[in-house]
């Protein structure tokens, strides 16, 4: 991302602006919450997606929620936008800061406020990470269902923003299935409560609307989980196959047969090569596709639907299949899976990971059609994706370094995106939408759709602080954006049109 320098007079304008608020910040937060200096605030340019950077004005790291009121309170009386942060590993530029706005960290709010087995549920704090529930819940026989790839470092809050999913969320739903309750802070300081502890809740669905929202509706500051007890038995299955198209098609065979499984994953040859060299999990090199297919629940029921899966495997033309017989056996398998970003990473310099959602049985004609496009850019695609709910993650490679090889790899990732519309699908599963798809948005949705979500965004942000320029576009950028579009002609991509 380029950035403009401002003359010296804005500059000194700049600098007075945001002493006032830091002034009137001190008044309840320590300087050391605070954070000035460039190199202080040099970790907080980009989030996952570090294509995109921008050095933020002013860092400001809570640690209660009396401060975080405070903090908005001031921003509102000075007109200041505000960016919330949890762990930072979004991967669509939800959390890129602003260089004239408040960079809101919300990574000291991180106690576990209360654990209630009773009930089944936990109230955290949105800077407690994803997996830390799990872990503080297992002495219960309980767990929290959502497993994001980085759970291990990514936070709740940060779940709720983009509604993130993960390997199991086939079966048990994407963060806005296991949410309760939300605490909020509004543009305007005021505390509320969105959602209960009941069944249900009178009023609107607002805890649906504030899931996924990417931090421009409110800021949490306090999220109640609904959690499960840990099944009996949990088993999974891999099956290999020579042809990703006949994958595509088993996955469509399982759905089809009636089975739920817990998890169930693909990854193409360059994934499957990745991650058996990254991790060692007895992955066949030589497959074009793997699947990984998790039953969990009784010991009884998991038995026969494990007995089904395979012989449907079977049926569909699997070349290998191995079922995960000990614990440690079915970690292993998983963890390739896991780890699959990661050691794609060690394919290329860099990699462009997308996120488009499709129906199920479209999957395999949109696996050949990534190929094709992947083909007609000249850049290697490795896709890795939760094939049970059609949430593709094709990871794009290129080299950074190389002039106008991030464009294109853009570019790439963009007619994947209008892929997945053409078939009836969306462009964002559970990354959100930020910065890196709000171009996209002007394909999928109208200009009627576009004007009522900034009417829904006014509502809550009347002056249109809240992580202003992300999500929604303006009218006038989908003007802009679709006179380029149809000027560089990409609406008539062959692996596009005859879907």
């Amino acid at each position: 991302m380029t950035s403009i320098q401002p003359h010296h007079s804005e500059r000194i304008a700049h600098q007075t602006e945001r002493q006032v608020l830091v002034d009137a910040l001190k008044m309840l937060l320590p300087s050391s919450s605070i954070l000035t200096e460039a190199e202080a605030l040099k970790p907080y340019e980009c989030d996952g997606l570090s294509a995109y950077h921008c050095l933020p004005w002013l860092v400001v790291l809570p640690e209660t929620v009396e401060q975080v009121q405070h903090i908005v309170r001031c921003c509102y009386q000075h007109g200041v936008p505000i960016v919330a942060r949890g762990a930072g590993t979004g991967l669509a530029g939800g959390a890129l800061p602003l260089d004239n706005g408040v960079l809101l960290s919300l990574a000291r709010l991180k106690q576990i406020l209360e654990i209630d087995p009773a009930n089944r549920l936990a109230r955290v704090q949105p800077g407690v990470r994803n997996l830390a529930i799990s872990e503080a819940v297992a002495p219960y026989g309980l767990y929290y269902a959502p497993d994001p790839s980085s759970q291990i470092a990514c936070t709740i809050g940060g779940n709720v923003a983009e509604n993130a999913g993960g390997v199991h969320c086939l079966k048990y739903g994407l963060t806005t299935h296991n949410i309760l309750r939300l605490k909020m802070i509004t543009m305007d300081g005021e505390l509320v409560t969105i959602g209960s502890h009941a069944l249900d809740s009178a009023g609107l669905d607002l805890l649906a609307l504030m899931v996924g929202s990417e931090g421009m509706l409110g800021i949490v500051v306090e999220v109640s989980v609904k959690l499960l007890p840990i099944p009996e038995r949990a088993q999974v299955v891999m099956a290999a196959f020579d042809d990703i198209e006949q994958a595509g098609q088993a996955v469509s065979d399982i759905i089809a047969a009636g089975l739920i499984p817990a998890g169930l994953e693909m990854m193409d040859k360059a994934a499957i090569q990745a991650a058996e060299a990254f991790i060692h999990a007895g992955y066949p090199a030589n497959a074009e596709a793997l699947l990984l297919c998790e039953l969990d629940g009784s010991a009884e029921q998991v038995a026969e639907e494990l007995a089904q899966a395979v012989a449907l495997l079977t049926a569909s033309r699997a070349i290998e299949l191995k079922v995960a017989e000990t614990e440690q056996e079915r970690k292993l398998l998983w963890a390739g899976r896991k780890a699959a970003f990661p050691a794609v990473g060690r394919l290329s310099p860099d990699y462009y990971c997308m996120d488009g959602t499709i129906p199920r049985r479209f999957l395999a004609q949109v696996l050949k059609g990534i190929a094709d496009l992947s083909a007609h850019y000249g850049l290697a695609v490795a896709n890795v994706f939760h094939a049970g709910d059609g949430n593709l993650h094709p990871l794009i490679l290129y080299n950074a370094d190389n002039p106008g090889e991030l464009q294109k790899a853009e570019r790439l990732g963009g007619d994947i995106l209008k892929l997945s519309i053409a078939v009836g699908g969306t462009i964002s599963g559970e990354h959100g939408v930020g910065v890196e798809k709000i171009n996209h948005v002007c394909i999928q949705f109208s200009e009627q759709e576009i004007v009522q979500f900034h009417n829904v965004k006014k509502a809550f942000d009347d002056k249109g602080l809240l992580n202003p320029g992300k999500a929604i576009p303006s009218l006038q950028r989908c003007a802009e954006f679709g006179a380029m579009h149809v000027h560089q002609g990409r609406l008539a991509h062959p692996e596009i049109d005859r879907f």
